[in-house]
């Protein structure tokens, strides 16, 4: 276990009792849903306008409705590019979403360390290319990335996602590790063990 009294980030967290109405009003309603508070709420917070703007973009990611993408597929590519990345916030707190959306324990920490060698589907191994080339060599992309994408039954607005949810979590990454976020100990243990039926 980490050390709970350890600061969950290098700035200032504000106490929830102490949050613009907005965000403390979804802090609690998250709370109410997880268990706990995941810290980015809390560490993010410390700029209010620049929390808002965060989250409004990520619901806008990773809750859409719409395309081909599976959540499980969204936290997919968060995890492996915020492996790439060394973000270990983003690893733990999106490797735990991973395993429970995905029903597999194993997987988080495969694709987080190399989703080459992950028990993934040609499909997903498609997508993290994309999202691995949109990660660290996005000005190399081309006609045959879509192409190999298309053949998976990926369209188009599935890469314009896999490209923007990359793009997003790269900030979120250095943010994350610039202010030294620290994952919250709940979700190292996340989606570890099967539920039983």
């Amino acid at each position: 276990m980490t050390n709970a009294s350890a600061p969950i980030s290098r700035y200032p967290v504000p106490a929830i009792a102490e949050l613009p109405d907005d965000i403390r009003q979804r802090v609690l309603e998250v709370q109410e849903k997880a268990g706990f508070v995941p810290n980015v709420f809390l560490a993010l917070a410390h700029r209010p306008d620049e929390c808002r703007a965060f989250f409004a973009y990520h619901d806008a990611l990773m809750l859409k409705e719409t395309g081909n993408l599976t959540k499980g597929d969204r936290e997919m590519i968060v995890v492996a590019t915020s492996g790439v990345n060394q973000c270990l916030y983003c690893v733990v707190a999106h490797g735990a979403i991973l395993r429970i959306y995905e029903k597999k324990p194993l997987l988080a920490d495969q694709v987080a360390v190399n989703y080459r060698k992950a028990d993934i589907t040609p499909r997903q191994r498609a997508m993290l290319d994309f999202a691995m080339k949109v990660c660290t060599e996005s000005h190399t992309i081309g006609e045959p990335d879509f192409d190999a994408l298309r053949a998976h039954g990926l369209d188009d607005e599935d890469a314009w996602d896999i490209a923007a949810i990359t793009a997003f979590f790269g900030l979120s990454n250095r943010i994350a590790n610039t202010i030294g976020m620290r994952p919250n100990d709940e979700f190292f243990l996340m989606g570890r063990v099967p539920k039983s039926k």
